[in-house]
């Protein structure tokens, strides 16, 4: 064989649905073949679907997922494309991250992962044993393939081994999700690997939402020579054929399409898209509901929604209180218009009212504070959760990460939903990608072109309108000031008095840690929703609910290597903005 062409097949499978995902190696190997295709690789564990947490570790599943590859092996003695899978695979009370070659009727061979992530949002090195240092697979007597698996590329021992095995073009499938920047790094880790090895790298992965990830496929193609022959596109499936030709006794891959992918806020904007559009569409929701204020935050939600889903199958309600301005039901009314929604208004003032007069007692001599401001919040929570159970519509909730850091955000009232496609963007994301989508749609997107966020939720301060003429900076700092904390507190677990000494306010730093401190119990009450940072608050940042530490924000203190043994006691101080 002096030639060959391999299907590079950038799919979205859904976790647990083994035969489903078997159709779709089916149907796609059947269009690969009559592309010509010799071999069709898919991404990582893409039988049981990634990541499947524990559900692996159930017996009757991984049966499932081994008896699909089995017969999947079967069906290639018909003498088309050969096939690359991954799945789980117990072997000796072992349990493994495996990828399988599937030709000529029978499993050809396995390749087995060896380094298991445990960091971030994986949790790979629990479940699954590492395997050994694994040399190359022979495809059809002829091509030497190295099937480093995902992590298996991110250090040299797994390459190196390959190399000096004898493989001759790296096969690297990928269950890699979505953050921002991860394109570069992926790009730098295999640029790496092809310097070090001499050998051509195909990185394939996949593409699709699941629960709070998503995967941005962007799969590539990097020849000997560091240059890219093909790029795969962001944030939709593709079935895109790659040919080989040997030339001088090594393997050069032809040049073919390069896809301009989305990268900045429009990376983060499809990257809430797709997330929304995979949760509601692989649980079975046949639309959405949420509560539409006339701030930004629902009102990208709404615009990610309809983008999402298509404006058929999008809800919005406005639930006036005696404290909601004029201009918000405005505002309010005329977003749902520029997205087609169905829009309906339904007042809470009198079943506010009525929670006033059935606690009155109780309340008797204390003075209005936020448990009546709660109650508002509370009551739009049961109507739209009544509307949800009624109709079968998801109910979305519209929190940022700035909020949901701080706790500023109601149990059972504005917490209430099942997905929330902007819980990991910061205020100042939601501003940014709020005017974004008044410019841009991306690719798929089923809402109208245009404006569709009017300019007046733009630049309104924000309000909760829970009490009269009541704006966010009434208890929180500015959001620009406040989200600089929050990123240096989350992302980089800065000290306080390097966040100080880098030019905040000490008493804002603090009062910021303790409020981010303070609200871990609602965090892990919240719906999920899409990751875009590099540390979501949920997978990627568990912290413990009782928690008596505080960085009281003193000199940055370096630990002493002489010291063997040392005391110390965290301590609270009260601070509210």
């Amino acid at each position: 064989m002096t030639s060959f062409r391999l299907a590079l097949a950038q799919s979205n499978p859904t976790v647990g649905d083994v035969a489903g995902n078997a159709a779709r190696v089916r149907e796609t190997r059947r269009q690969a073949g009559e592309a010509g295709a010799d071999l069709v690789m898919f991404p990582e564990l893409f039988l049981c679907g990634y990541p499947p947490e524990d559900l692996v570790l159930k017996p009757a599943f991984q049966d499932a997922c081994r008896k699909a590859c089995e017969d999947l092996a079967r069906e290639t003695a018909d003498g088309g494309p050969a096939v690359l899978v991954g799945l789980p695979w117990a072997e000796g009370g072992k349990l493994y991250n495996a990828y399988a070659l599937l030709d000529a009727g029978v499993i050809q061979s396995v390749r087995f992962k060896v380094d298991l992530p445990d960091y971030g949002v994986f949790d790979e090195a629990r479940i699954f044993v590492p395997g050994p240092l694994p040399g190359p697979v022979l495809f059809r007597d002829s091509v030497r393939l190295g099937l480093p698996i995902c992590e298996d590329i991110w250090s040299e021992e797994v390459v190196e081994c390959l190399a000096e095995t004898g493989a001759e073009i790296l096969l690297s499938p990928n269950g890699s999700p979505f953050r921002r920047g991860v394109g570069d790094e992926r790009m730098n880790v295999a640029v790496a690997r092809v310097v070090e090895s001499g050998l051509p790298l195909v990185y394939l992965n996949q593409v699709g939402g699941q629960d709070e990830l998503v995967f941005d496929g962007a799969s590539f193609v990097l020849d000997a020579g560091r240059n890219l022959t093909h790029q795969l596109p962001a944030f939709r499936e593709a079935l895109v054929m790659t040919d080989w030709v040997r030339e001088a006794g090594r393997w050069r891959c032809q040049s073919g399409e390069i896809a301009v992918i989305e990268i900045g806020d429009e990376a983060d904007y499809a990257a809430c898209v797709l997330g929304l559009r995979d949760y509601v569409g692989k649980t079975g929701f046949p639309g959405v509901v949420l509560g539409l204020s006339g701030g930004i935050d629902s009102a990208l939600c709404a615009a990610i929604a309809v983008d999402a889903l298509g404006s058929e199958r999008v809800t919005c309600v406005m639930m006036p209180s005696r404290f909601t301005a004029a201009q918000s039901l405005a505002d309010a009314e005329a977003c749902a218009e520029a997205l087609g929604v169905r829009y309906e208004t339904v007042p809470i003032t009198g079943t506010v009212e009525a929670f006033e007069s059935t606690l009155a007692g109780l309340f008797a001599g204390r003075s209005p504070d936020v448990s009546e401001e709660n109650l508002q919040s509370r009551t739009r929570g049961t109507l739209l959760m009544a509307l949800s159970n009624k109709f079968g519509w998801m109910l979305v909730t519209t929190g940022n990460k700035s909020e949901m850091s701080c706790g500023y955000a109601t149990l059972y009232g504005d917490m209430n939903g099942g997905f929330n496609p902007i819980k990991d963007l910061y205020k100042t994301d939601v501003f940014r990608l709020a005017a974004l989508r008044n410019r841009w749609k991306p690719h798929g997107a089923q809402g109208p072109e245009g404006i569709v966020i009017p300019e007046a939720i733009l630049i309104r301060p924000p309000s909760a309108e829970l009490r009269e003429d009541q704006t966010d900076q009434d208890t929180l700092p500015p959001y620009e000031v406040l989200d600089a904390i929050l990123i240096a507190l989350i992302e980089r677990e800065q000290r306080v008095a390097d966040i100080v000494a880098s030019g905040h306010d000490r008493d804002t730093v603090v009062a910021v840690e303790r409020l981010l401190h303070r609200a871990e119990y609602k965090r892990r009450q919240a719906a999920p929703g899409v990751k875009i940072t590099s540390r979501n608050l949920g997978r990627d940042r568990r912290y413990p609910i009782v928690n008596a530490f505080s960085d009281t924000g003193g000199a940055a203190h370096a630990p002493d290597p002489a010291l063997v043994r040392g005391v110390g006691r965290g301590g609270g101080e009260s601070f509210d903005f």
